[in-house]
């Protein structure tokens, strides 16, 4: 199959708050690469809307790489790492199969065939563009690592936050606690199997904080949910600013202990014997599982991404992840 006729169409943020499509061509791929036919891609909201406005932090330039980023920060740059697909054209082992990337919002692509995963018959592609922030969950999990019949409170019901309370809801024993400020939330905490509450009544004395709010006020809430001697894990990215936490108060008395999470690395515990590929793997086993899809709150067309990162940047309230469809 030639394909130097063939173009794609990409996503580039060319400048602050700004972004356009752009055509490129495509080079027929070598033997052990293959063409991908992007179906969907999802919006990594909170990363991609700091990467929109330009809010990269010149020290965490190379460390917010994307896997197949084009272009470097603040713009003109191509990025992106939640992309659903099916496999056109090279190895031919994978041929036909829907595949997820870590590529960037583009119609069609060439990538090594060890950068792509098959996404299982069971899991429809459009839930799939959850790989990626599922895989944080996964993580953050591991690294917060809970114990059967914790208290558990996940603060911030955006998607990291929602796949996490999910994924605790189902070790045995366990009860989650969702914590966010919008209380239009409870109805999509039910369906997750969580309780919901605002910070004002959350319930404290918890085995287990996990903040995925993003925002300062919420590790501060964290500390105060936070039981004697228990560990709050900080699954947020700030990237420049700065957080002012009440360490005075009770924070000495109750013996918290605060840990990072970040998934760019396998959690301590996993890391003797897991890899990146296979916890991706068990990322889509664990997506066979339909009250995900209450996660995907909505979807606009290719076209329309410049507009949709525009308005997601600029208020983001009601939207979890929102999904890119590719027609044609």
């Amino acid at each position: 199959m030639s394909l130097n006729s063939l173009t794609a169409r990409a996503f580039w943020v060319t400048g602050p708050s700004r972004g356009e499509l752009f055509e490129e061509q495509l080079l027929d791929p070598g033997p052990d690469e293959v063409l991908v036919k992007t179906l969907y891609t999802g919006i990594s909201r909170g990363t991609e809307s700091l990467v929109f406005r330009g809010e990269v932090p010149p020290s965490q330039y190379q460390a917010m790489r994307a896997p197949f980023q084009q272009g470097d920060f603040p713009a003109p740059v191509k990025y992106g790492y939640c992309n659903v697909g099916v496999v056109e054209a090279g190895l031919k082992a994978l041929r036909g199969q829907t595949v997820f990337c870590l590529y960037p919002h583009q119609d069609r692509y060439i990538v090594p065939a060890t950068a792509v995963t098959p996404v299982p018959a069971a899991v429809p592609p459009g839930r799939a563009v959850l790989a990626a922030n599922l895989e944080t969950a996964l993580n953050v999990l591991w690294d917060a690592t809970p114990r059967l019949g914790d208290r558990i409170t996940v603060i911030g019901a955006g998607v990291v936050g929602c796949l996490i309370a999910r994924l605790a809801g189902r070790l045995p024993g366990c009860q989650v606690q969702l914590v966010d400020v919008d209380q239009t939330k409870l109805a999509l905490a039910q369906r997750l199997g969580a309780q919901f509450a605002a910070p004002e009544w959350a319930e404290g004395g918890q085995d287990l904080v996990i903040h995925a709010s993003g925002a300062p006020a919420g590790l501060a809430a964290a500390l105060g949910l936070a039981g004697f001697e228990s560990t709050v894990v900080e699954a947020s990215w700030f990237g420049a600013q700065a957080v002012s936490l009440p360490l005075g108060e009770e924070f000495h008395a109750k013996r918290l202990t605060i840990r990072s999470s970040q998934v760019g690395t396998v959690a301590t515990a996993q890391r003797p014997r897991w890899n990146h590929r296979r916890r991706l793997m068990t990322t889509m086993e664990l997506l066979d599982d339909p009250m995900l899809d209450a996660i995907i709150s909505g979807e606009s067309p290719f076209s329309e991404l410049s507009r949709v990162m525009a308005d997601l940047s600029r208020d983001p309230r009601g939207a979890l992840c929102h999904r890119i469809t590719y027609g044609g």
